[in-house]
């Protein structure tokens, strides 16, 4: 074991009444039990569980690495601060660090990344703490389950952004006060948000969604293959959100997510914004159930004519609106090369349906798209009567909503039936019949929480499942589409 020193520093000046421990600085490696050796006081040790009571800085050109399944508790008002590197990977499957407040209802402030630090949090259980703050561009979050955290280290976001790439991939976020996943108003953060499940988070019902989203600068945020399922007893919590009200720029790609039961689905806000929004499925999201203040699928405003977002493939069912598109916002919903291929169906508020309403004065290019899920053969006049634009007020834009078609969207439909999960209830095998191609079946257990991902082939599959007794969310995807089944274990 290498020799370690640790230097306790008073607070008796300064806001803080802790003491705090800091590494020295010179470039080493160290683990839990290496800090705790030497300093058994501030990161003292039961046998099974560390328990963190004083501030805790890792140095520049230190790292904190864990790489085993052990817990760390952190006391009341306790910070982590990261100047040099944190690297946390517990392992595959069930392994995990797990980092918790040691008194649930008096929690710790969290986790502070600054701007020059070096974050890897792989398979970690981060719960009932005051969140992650992330200054550093240099970030990776996966494979973790972050659950019940609240404000603290962190206000904005359980994982909050502040510049650069940072990636978040493949976590779960359960129920948190905040946010799962958000960056500032003021800064440009074109992370990679993918192959999260995002349930019921922004539990203090304030008017966050679970992804908020600042400008993005020059390079793209991507959004691609999360599920959002809202809290249907909030009644402020949207979807997705990325907004620029400072003259930056919004670039983002934003596909085959599925969105479902929030206040509203998807917004962009501000100027400058080019984006893709491809894929999705966006459904019931209605929990305010007043259509004056949002509840639409997806809504897109701007106060300048500069906006470039072009939307393709999409399935937009049950909200109160559709498509709201307002001030001088514009949208490319398909054109006679590219045809548009989104779905609509029962999106409405007050006895009448609104597939799309143009609330600006630009004309709407909407090409190729079902506009009447449940009416294949629905007419001109038919689908006049879900479309608001020109026609229905002569200040507004035209929209063209020509070449209609459900056909192809209709056989996709069917496909999605075709996974035949037995037996169920079932004791420890599974098969799978996946005609449909998925690549990947992902479990989640009641609280959503991450157990396990299983690769696909076509055609016949057979799992071992080695899980407790229980119901079980199973998630299938490929790249095109997305769904889930329930599984009793017995």
């Amino acid at each position: 074991m290498k020799k370690i020193t640790l230097f306790l520093l008073g607070t008796l000046m300064g806001a803080s009444s802790f003491a705090q421990i800091t590494t020295p600085g010179n470039g080493e490696n160290y683990d839990l039990s290496e800090l705790s050796t030497m300093h058994p006081t501030a990161l003292s040790f039961d046998g099974t569980t560390y328990t963190l009571s004083e501030n805790l800085t890792i140095a520049v050109d230190d790292t904190l690495e864990i790489t085993t399944s052990e817990s760390l508790f952190i006391d009341t008002d306790i910070l982590i601060t990261v100047e040099g590197a944190l690297i946390t990977d517990a392992g595959q499957g069930n392994q995990k660090l797990i980092i918790r407040s040691t008194d649930t209802l008096m929690p710790a402030d969290g986790i502070r990344f600054e701007e020059f630090s070096v974050g890897s949090i792989k398979n970690t259980e981060i719960t009932y703490t005051g969140g992650v703050r992330v200054l550093t561009a240099d970030f990776i979050i996966e494979d973790c389950y972050l659950a019940h955290n609240v404000s603290g280290a962190s206000t904005g976001a359980v994982v909050s952004i502040s510049r650069g790439p940072a990636v978040v991939k493949n976590n779960t976020f359960y129920k948190n006060d905040l946010p799962a996943v958000g960056s500032g108003a003021n800064q440009e953060v074109p992370a990679l948000i993918i192959g999260n499940l995002l349930d019921k988070n922004s539990q203090t019902n304030q008017n966050r969604p679970q992804i908020n989203m600042g400008p993005t600068g020059a390079d793209t945020l991507r959004i691609i293959d999360n599920t959002i399922i809202g809290d249907p007893s909030l009644t402020k919590v949207g979807g997705i959100a990325i907004s620029n009200f400072v003259g930056a720029n919004i670039n983002t790609i934003i596909e085959n997510n599925v969105i479902q039961n929030n206040r509203y689905g998807l917004t962009i806000a501000g100027p400058n914004a080019n984006a893709l929004i491809k894929g999705n499925i966006i459904e019931d999201n209605n929990t305010q159930n007043d259509p004056t203040q949002g509840g639409s699928g997806i809504s897109v405003n701007s106060n300048t004519d500069s906006q470039n977002l072009v939307l393709r493939e999409n399935k937009i069912r049950r909200n109160l609106w559709g498509i709201t598109v307002i001030g001088q916002a514009s949208v490319d919903l398909g054109t006679s090369n590219d045809l548009g291929n989104n779905l609509f169906s029962e999106n409405g508020n007050n006895g009448a349906t609104y597939a799309l309403y143009n609330n600006t004065a630009l004309d709407i290019n909407a090409l190729g798209n079902c506009w009447i899920e449940t009416d294949e053969n629905a007419d001109a006049t038919a689908i006049e009567e879900v479309i608001f634009h020109k026609v229905d007020d002569a200040s507004l834009g035209n929209v063209d909503f020509s070449n209609w078609s459900c056909g192809i969207l209709s056989v996709d439909q069917l496909a999605l039936t075709e996974v035949n999960l037995y037996p169920n209830p079932a004791h420890d095998k599974i098969n799978i019949n996946n005609t449909m191609n998925f690549e990947v079946v992902t479990f989640f257990n009641v609280n959503g929480q991450l157990i396990k991902t299983v690769a696909l082939t076509a055609g016949q599959n057979q799992i071992d499942l080695d899980l407790p007794q229980g119901l079980y969310m199973l998630q299938f995807r490929n790249n095109n589409q997305r769904m889930t089944k329930k599984l009793m274990v017995k």
